[in-house]
């Protein structure tokens, strides 16, 4: 019998798996990990250094007790090269492997910076526990860091390294941070609990060049501003990888194109996670793949279920200035209703009916996201 193989390791490749072995203790599986197939939570990642935390210490199990846990055999630093949908086999390493039904749990890449200079290969971003590990390297006696990019994950590492004690330059070309998920009220006061705990606001700038300047990195901005910094981080959003997928004549768009069964243009094989686009939907965070793995699971074990997704609000990881939000669909048209006080932000987003379709909360507001998450309605019902 052949097993069933899952292509990745990170959140969305254990919990399926996880998952699965609830209901079916025996069917052979096989997990295949580019990495070295550690299990640990990601979202970790951006708020470990303040925390003192090593790479070591944010891996909670190594691949034997993983394979041990789900009664699987796991490839760890094991690439794969090539699917062949027809004759239902993978290429790895030169060997060809047969699998019963494929998940590709693949993840996504961080988008690089189009940066001109001698020290733009010098940029790092942060992935997985590898990248990490060399972020904490790289930081070892140094004092001040570039982040490129005020998105979710750049700001997480904003407020966990100004909380480390460093001087932290921050660079977006956006009035205010999170401008993808909130009003800009909202960022507003985000940017200014950021900078009272130490980052340098670079406004409506793009970084341009990174260069080598004696034991420093110079940045310059699109304004002509120039940054002297010990390390530059880029952080200016994650792109689903496709590339496998779309070798293999998989339909991809933004992600690799899958229905509400995780089903993807091919028989037997299915995608869920950061590399997944869900009936249109591309949805990088965690509690999206918990629901989708817990669905492909039972299809998987013979019991064909449905992807349902909730609302879902995102809780991020800036203690200085705590924010909630559940972001409105793309292609809901509406306006943000907004109520600013001393103790933060309340804002809603409503349609023209006055239907309730996202929040953004901050400060002492954050208290109401019980109460408005069960006004939502349901991403996918």
């Amino acid at each position: 019998m052949h097993p069933i193989v899952i292509v990745g390791a990170g959140l969305a490749g254990y919990t399926t798996a996880r998952e699965l072995r609830k209901l079916d203790k025996d069917t052979p599986l096989m997990l295949i990990s580019a990495d070295d197939g550690r299990f640990y939570s990601k979202p970790m990642l951006s708020n470990a250094y303040a925390l003192g935390k090593t790479a070591e210490q944010l891996a909670l199990q190594d691949v034997a007790q993983m394979q041990a846990q789900l009664n699987a055999t796991i490839l760890a630093h094991t690439r794969v090269s090539g699917i062949d949908t027809a004759q239902h086999t993978l290429t790895c390493d030169g060997k060809t492997l047969p699998y019963s039904k494929l998940v590709l749990a693949l993840g996504a890449d961080p988008i690089r910076a189009p940066l001109q200079g001698d020290a733009a290969d010098s940029v790092l971003s942060v992935n997985d526990l590898a990248d990490y590990a060399r972020l904490r390297q790289s930081l070892a006696g140094k004092k001040t860091v570039a982040i490129i990019g005020a998105g979710l994950i750049g700001c997480e590492f904003v407020n966990d390294l100004c909380a480390a004690g460093f001087t932290v330059q921050v660079i977006d070309p956006n009035p205010a941070p999170l401008n993808r998920l909130l009003p800009e009220a909202a960022g507003a006061q985000l940017r200014g609990a950021l900078v009272k705990i130490g980052a340098h606001w670079h406004a409506n700038s793009k970084a341009v060049s990174v260069n080598r300047a004696h034991n420093v990195y110079l940045v310059t901005l699109s304004d002509g501003a120039a940054l002297e910094v010990d390390v530059v981080l880029s952080a200016i959003g994650l792109k689903p990888r496709v590339a496998l997928a779309q070798q293999a004549g998989i339909k991809v768009n933004r992600g690799i194109v899958t229905d509400r069964h995780l089903q993807t243009s091919a028989p037997d094989v299915y995608a869920l996670g950061d590399c997944a686009e869900v009936e249109g939907l591309v949805l990088p965070f965690v509690m999206p793949i918990m629901h989708a793995a817990r669905a492909l699971a039972k299809t998987l074990a013979g019991t064909p279920a449905p992807v349902v997704y909730p609302a879902m609000p995102v809780v991020v990881k800036t203690p200085a200035y705590p924010i909630v939000v559940s972001p409105p669909p793309a292609g809901v048209s509406g306006a943000w209703q907004v109520t600013e006080s001393g103790e933060g932000v309340r804002a809603l987003f409503y349609d023209a009916q006055q239907h309730l379709h996202g929040f953004a909360l901050t400060g002492k507001a954050t208290s109401e996201k019980l109460t408005l998450t069960q006004q939502l309605p349901p991403l996918l019902s």
